[in-house]
């Protein structure tokens, strides 16, 4: 295998891609969304593989980089574009420090299971730093052309997370609050009662598909309320506070 086999390309619809990295233990997902004028693609990535060759092979569009948060898992790539946006909350761990030492982020990078490319060479893996075009807002939109974004600050897994929801779709882009697997809030930039509060607000939405941040491309609507139940059932019994361990619910877990 070699840098260019390291993506798996899956069409949500006629223009919308999911770019995903199934080689890798995180199974990280970014989303290439196209309108008439301009795209975004939301997340980048591990940064193992070039995913900007990816993008160009799909659009000719302008792309501009848009961050569900500022984790190694989804700025990986952020280096092979001009175009950056991040929540305002997070702006400074893109562009001046980010807050996890480079070598614990090996150290997770290198965990098994993962297949990496026989050219990737973890000597020169490096953080993304820099700045970011534009800063992103709780309500702002992200106007596409005949396609629009709304963004959703749903802070909790971060500070600055941030949902993408197109209305005319009815798309949410979850990033790390929604998704199956096991939901992280015991990191110390974690807050375990924002990520409850996150998850209800999201719940108001008219939602036809999720498409999340990992793991399982296919998930289910009704996921959403299975995860708010199950911090509300913490939240009754004082658990909802870091250093209580970790919280089994079948196809997702909620870690604090």
């Amino acid at each position: 295998m070699n840098m260019t086999d390291w993506f798996t390309v899956e069409t949500i619809d006629k223009d919308t891609f999911a770019i995903s990295e199934y080689r890798h233990w995180e199974e990280t997902h970014c989303y290439l969304i196209c309108g008439t004028e301009k795209a975004v693609l939301i997340d980048t990535g591990l940064g193992i593989g070039n995913i900007k060759s990816v993008v160009d092979s799909l659009t000719s569009l302008p792309v501009m980089a848009v961050t569900t948060h500022v984790h190694w898992d989804h700025i990986g790539g952020h280096k092979y574009f001009e175009n950056l946006a991040v929540h305002k909350a997070e702006k400074d761990w893109l562009s001046v420090r980010f807050p996890i030492p480079l070598q614990v982020v090996k150290r997770n990078l290198m965990c098994e299971p993962c297949d990496f490319p026989k050219d990737f060479i973890l000597d020169d893996y490096q953080i993304f730093t820099g700045m970011p075009q534009q800063v992103l807002h709780d309500g702002d939109c992200l106007d596409l052309g005949n396609r629009k974004l709304k963004v959703i600050h749903t802070p909790g897994h971060s500070p600055g997370h941030c949902c993408f929801y197109e209305p005319d779709r009815k798309y949410l882009f979850s990033g790390d609050l929604i998704y199956e697997g096991c939901l992280d809030a015991f990191y110390p930039s974690t807050d375990p009662q924002l990520f409850y509060k996150s998850v209800r607000k999201i719940q108001n939405l008219s939602i036809n598909r999720i498409l999340p941040g990992h793991h399982r491309l296919s998930i289910t609507v009704d996921i959403i309320g299975r995860i708010e139940s199950g911090f509300s059932k913490l939240a009754d019994k004082g658990k909802l506070k870091q250093g209580n361990g970790v919280f089994d619910f079948g196809d997702f877990k909620i870690h604090i």
